[in-house]
């Protein structure tokens, strides 16, 4: 296999709060390969988001990265200047936010915030800059773009904002594409239109995309491989068709027995028991899903655990998985 165009290693976030310092991530590792889909899953504060924030760079100033490696084709990316980050993080390597409306600038007509981009990334003569916008709007299907380049955020709805974001997001032609909850409030039929716009744009440049979701369904259909995340920690990665045929680590089984268009019936759904732990405090077991779990053992609490492969490409951190 080829040298993976993202790789993360050991990476571990902190944030400082007034209660206490919330251990965010924690030893978080994985890659992605050039014109691959990574799905990453899970419940909402597993660190699906903060893991991109930190991979781009713009994580607020509470946080911290307490340790790990990102490297994009080889460079590190935590060793770069704050410049030299700048330019990479929108010419090579792009974020899709997960609410429109709140991503873009209310106050700057749409057209002008993807020249923004643009200008920033491939300087150029103000008419060429305007060219590059409409064709960005035209590939992402915004009907009659020469209209709408002048349209403020809030005259737009919230699946054409999107599509704003995915343009300023490839005006540039990047090669990594993070898509963080890219269909978030919008309405069923208009998730499938973005969701395909993103997977066909993605095969065309044969970008290699991070798509996270708490939609395992949404994964299952798009996504390549799936990663998934509890409390911080990565529990379970496989290539999409052998982790939804036999997950292996407890909580992604019961994820998978959760969503109902995963079941065959409403008798078979099943909640998670539990909720996360604390993150903050200082005495979280080896494996934090543990106390949530009913296969916890004596020897789950013992230190050292991580990652090992169950089967090809499969990888699971659980001293007694399924």
């Amino acid at each position: 296999m080829s040298a993976p165009l993202l790789s993360v290693r050991d990476l571990s976030v902190d944030f400082r709060t007034r209660g206490g310092t919330v251990h965010v991530l924690d030893g978080v590792s994985f890659d992605l390969q050039q014109g691959e889909t990574l799905g990453i899953v899970g419940e909402s504060g597993s660190g699906k988001s903060v893991t991109a924030f930190a991979i781009m760079g713009i994580l607020e100033r509470a946080a911290e990265v307490r340790s790990g490696d990102i490297h994009f084709e080889g460079r590190d990316i935590r060793a770069m200047s704050t410049r030299d980050r700048d330019l990479w993080r929108g010419k090579e390597a792009s974020i899709i936010f997960q609410n429109p409306r709140t991503a873009l600038n209310p106050i700057r007509s749409v057209g002008r915030q993807i020249a923004d981009v643009i200008a920033r990334h491939a300087p150029d003569r103000p008419p060429v800059i305007r060219e590059k916008v409409l064709e960005a709007m035209r590939q992402v299907r915004i009907p009659d773009p020469e209209k709408r380049i002048a349209a403020y955020p809030y005259e737009l709805s919230g699946g054409l904002c999107q599509r704003i974001g995915i343009a300023a997001a490839l005006a540039c032609n990047p090669r990594l594409l993070i898509a963080d909850e890219p269909t978030t409030g919008l309405d069923v039929t208009t998730q499938a239109v973005i969701m395909d716009m993103i997977r066909d744009i993605a095969r065309a440049g044969n970008l290699g995309t991070v798509l996270i979701t708490h939609d395992l369904a949404l994964a299952a259909e798009y996504c390549d491989r799936i990663m998934v995340m509890h409390a911080g920690h990565v529990v379970e990665t496989a290539p999409v068709a052998q982790l939804f045929a036999n997950p292996r680590h407890p909580y992604t089984q019961g994820l998978l027995s959760s969503v109902p268009s995963l079941v065959d019936s409403v008798h078979d759904l099943r909640a998670i028991p539990g909720s996360l732990p604390d993150l903050r405090r200082t005495d979280l077991p080896p494996c934090r899903f543990a106390e949530r779990c009913a296969r916890r053992q004596p020897d789950c609490d013992q230190s050292g655990l991580g990652l090992e492969m169950v089967d090809a490409g499969h990888f699971v951190a659980c001293r007694n998985p399924l």
